[in-house]
């Protein structure tokens, strides 16, 4: 079986579950729809599978895509919304970013077999 690997971003990381998953939950329990019993419901508003739904909460998925989150909100009347809060600085945020990124390669190298990667026999 292949190792799955989730893509983490330096300013945007989580380590079991994406956070959306507990606020899509949080939602669907505020509008009294999180139950089992209320999935076929769900699915029937926004054509999003049932076993989407129970892979979410209580199975594997560990990042859903945005799609199938967007198409469950939106069916419940939900919109997105982006929100700035704070003011950036761009050059500091670049030496931060080349800084990260230089760690990430080191740490790859470091958990590389004798530090040389894969052998070729």
């Amino acid at each position: 079986m292949m190792a799955r690997f989730i893509m983490s971003y330096r300013t945007y990381n989580w380590k079991n579950k994406n956070p959306i998953i507990d606020k899509v939950r949080t939602i669907l329990q505020d509008e009294g729809l999180y139950a089992k019993n209320k999935r076929k419901l769900l699915h029937e508003l926004s054509g999003v599978a049932v076993a989407t739904y129970e892979g979410w909460f209580e199975g594997d998925t560990k990042d859903p895509k945005h799609t199938t989150i967007m198409a469950t909100l939106t069916a419940l009347g939900y919109e997105e919304k982006f929100v700035k809060t704070e003011k950036l600085d761009f050059e500091k945020e670049l030496e931060a970013a080349a800084k990260w990124r230089e760690q990430r390669v080191r740490a790859r190298e470091k958990a590389k077999p004798n530090g040389k990667g894969k052998s070729k026999t």
